[in-house]
């Protein structure tokens, strides 16, 4: 199955840990990691935003849309910001199933109704998207 995993840069290791678990499980990961510069979390917001306006942040932004609209599911892992919320509301408009990694922060509202099933651990997520197969 082809999937991407929306979320936050402070989660890079984490995205990194489910993907490696997900790739040993046959899966394949659309990776925003592997596409973008893990070196982006540390920019200033000076330093950001000329990244977001550089030719290579619009050929990352179009690999992220890309990647949430074709793949077969989204895993959501939270708490996480705007643009992974983003992620999850152009996947959830193009039909594609997404399960969500529930955080004890977070705090979404009346949107959480986009994810199909929220899990709060690692291994009951794995299980659901053994499940799918």
């Amino acid at each position: 199955m082809r999937i991407y995993i929306a979320a936050s840069w402070k989660h890079q290791h984490a995205v990194e840990m489910l993907t490696d678990l997900l790739e040993s499980r046959g899966h394949t990961i659309l990776s925003w990691l592997r596409e973008g510069r893990p070196e982006e979390a540390f920019l200033s917001q000076k330093e950001l935003v000329h990244f977001i306006e550089s030719a290579e942040g619009e050929r990352v932004f179009e690999f992220c849309i890309s990647s949430v609209t074709s793949a077969d599911l989204i895993i959501y892992l939270g708490a996480s910001g705007c643009d992974a919320w983003a992620e999850v509301g152009t996947a959830y408009g193009s039909k594609i199933p997404i399960l969500g990694l529930m955080a004890k922060s977070e705090q979404v509202g009346i949107m959480r109704h986009m994810i199909k099933n929220w899990y709060g651990s690692i291994s009951d997520l794995l299980e659901a998207v053994d499940a799918i197969k």
